[in-house]
């Protein structure tokens, strides 16, 4: 079982996603797991119960925005890590190595290979997070496209969704993959025909056909269209 960890201080936003539809099966079924990691909790309280530090500060040399502290977040390491072996650590970061497809395919061979037995996604939010986090636990540092989010969730939910979906026996079939296959780019169902708005939308003849051949040529010419 490929266990994830996402450390993040709104850890619902990515539990809400991971705990629906194949993801939610997946962990059912034992293919995976997800533990999330709030910084919050890790910030040194006074007595009383409040806080001695908010989990965020201004940062050195100036500009505007905060910057999430470092402690916290190394806790939460120490935490996880310890003395394990096969720990992968991903901070994500606008610019930074763009996960694709491909990386989720060769993260999920290392898995295979016991390479890789646990995933930990660093969600950053607000200017980022204290470089001496990375310095101190260096991994893999990527960006899931060229622009920026208001934080790291989003990042965590596709990264573990896409990862994931490439361990044997999570979609059942293999072929369910659509980049393992000559997925046509246009999808039709049931009815035949629809009519909206005094129009009718009709399912090309060729996929009523029969006649696999044809089909083929059709998804192949309309592959990701």
């Amino acid at each position: 079982m490929l266990k994830f960890h996402v450390i993040s201080i709104f850890p619902n936003t990515v539990k809400s996603y991971v705990s629906e539809s194949i993801l939610k099966r997946a962990q059912e079924q034992k293919y995976i797991s997800v533990e999330y990691h709030n910084p919050i909790d890790y910030i040194q309280k006074r007595d009383d119960g409040s806080t001695v530090k908010r989990v965020d500060d201004k940062p050195y040399g100036g500009g505007p925005g905060m910057v999430i502290r470092a402690e916290p977040i190394l806790k939460v390491l120490d935490k996880i890590v310890g003395r394990k072996k096969g720990v992968l650590i991903i901070h994500l970061a606008p610019r930074a190595e763009l996960f694709t497809n491909a990386t989720a395919e060769a993260l999920s061979v290392d898995y295979k290979k016991k390479k890789v037995k646990e995933i930990v996604v660093v969600c950053g939010r607000y200017e980022g997070i204290d470089s001496r986090v990375e310095e101190a636990y260096p991994g893999l540092r990527l960006s899931i496209g060229n622009f920026v989010l208001t934080g790291g969730e989003v990042a965590a939910m596709l990264i573990i969704d896409a990862i994931t979906r490439q361990i044997d026996g999570v979609l059942g079939d293999g072929d369910s993959r659509e980049e393992k296959r000559d997925a046509a780019g246009k999808y039709y169902t049931r009815p035949e025909v629809i009519i909206h708005k005094r129009k009718k939308y009709k399912v090309p003849y060729v996929l009523l056909s029969g006649n696999h051949a044809e089909i083929q040529k059709w998804q192949k010419k309309h592959h990701k269209a």
